[in-house]
């Protein structure tokens, strides 16, 4: 082979190291990609809608809000023990040891504890509209931090995409009806404001931190290892919660919450219930979004919820449709199509190479 021929054949190699999923025919992987896309934009609707449902009947503990976002990991447990790897192959000489993958989920899973935890202030002394809009920043921190520990490329179609899906949420946050929560002093304002954008930049951070660990860390390809990182990573940030919600006293109010929830006792437990396993729905398709495309493409699908959820309370809650939300709609969907169209083309050519390099292979 020429040096060029070589040159070639190494690169491609590497890619398809990379990106196991080039294995998978075309349909298989935009399924797989479709199914990810699916549990988090329904998980995440469903999330915030119950979220916001037990504050509106009676429910004050921010703790409890936190513990909820991780506390559903036991119904993973199940897919996970049938999608495990056999033996043989969870030994191989390219898996990391058991102190490596310990320190690794230990740290993801106090990123994620201490995120949740923000978001939980963030909401308790922000109006919708405005932790919204704060939201929204967690694209543009998303791909500073893709950027830097990634190598993701930001093209023109990427840029494109981040901007519109973030006009889109400001566009919805803004023209929110709600006044938010009344007689919160400027100073609790101001916590709220940079605990949600705080929040937003640690956010996109653990992500980019999942999708580097899938890479360098982790390096299967399996979708047990997605359930296995979710699993892990929540027994940790659960663990923290619960410690924060028992520290902080915070336990003592759940039984005058009980009592006192808007439409009853069997609601506020199924409410609770159902907010952590459409939390883990959420997760398991964040973090498959990551191991499948990139964490920069798993946050445009996140803020892409934001202008899917309005629908959502729309049926739900009977919330009005204005033109605004409308116009706010369409622009996430253009955003979203421009993001998927970069994403066709980075597929079509990684395909292009990896039969070019089998020409020559075949060839030589």
């Amino acid at each position: 082979m020429t040096d060029n021929q070589e040159s070639t054949v190494n690169k491609a190699e590497n890619l398809m190291d990379e990106s196991p999923f080039l294995k998978l025919k075309r349909w298989q992987w935009w399924l797989l990609v479709a199914i990810n896309i699916f549990f988090l934009i329904a998980g995440q609707a469903a999330a915030v809608l119950l979220g916001r449902f037990y504050y509106d009947k009676g429910g004050n503990s921010k703790w409890m809000a936190t513990l909820v976002q991780t506390a559903g990991f036991p119904v993973l447990c199940i897919p996970w023990f049938l999608l495990r790897p056999s033996r043989e192959a969870s030994t191989s000489s390219t898996s990391p040891s058991i102190k490596t993958l310990a320190l690794l989920y230990f740290v993801l899973g106090v990123l994620l504890a201490g995120d949740n935890m923000l978001y939980s202030v963030g909401l308790l002394y922000l109006s919708a509209s405005t932790y919204s809009l704060i939201c929204a920043t967690q694209l543009a921190f998303n791909a500073v931090f893709s950027y830097f520990l990634n190598s993701q490329k930001v093209t023109a179609l990427i840029l494109n995409s981040v901007v519109i899906l973030s006009l889109s949420a400001a566009l919805i946050a803004v023209n929110d009806d709600s006044d938010g929560p009344s007689g919160v002093p400027k100073g609790k304002f101001l916590i709220g404001f940079l605990c949600t954008l705080g929040a937003s930049a640690l956010y996109s951070l653990l992500l980019s931190f999942m999708q580097l660990s899938f890479q360098k860390v982790l390096k299967k390809e399996t979708f047990s290892v997605v359930l296995e990182m979710q699993i892990c990573t929540s027994v940790v940030a659960s663990c923290l919660s619960s410690t924060g919600l028992f520290a902080s006293g915070e336990w003592k109010s759940l039984q005058h919450e009980l009592e006192v929830f808007g439409t009853g006792r069997v609601s506020y437990v199924l409410t609770l219930v159902w907010t952590a396993i459409t939390w883990q729905v959420c997760a398991v398709g964040v973090v498959g979004l990551i191991f499948v495309v990139s964490s920069l493409f798993s946050n445009v699908i996140s803020t892409l919820s934001l202008a899917v959820t309005p629908l959502a309370a729309l049926v739900v809650f009977l919330d009005k449709m204005n033109g605004v939300k409308v116009i706010a709609m369409l622009l996430a969907l253009c955003g979203f199509a421009s993001y998927i169209y970069q994403n066709y083309i980075d597929d079509k050519k990684a395909r292009r190479l990896q039969t070019h390099v089998r020409e020559i292979q075949h060839t030589a």
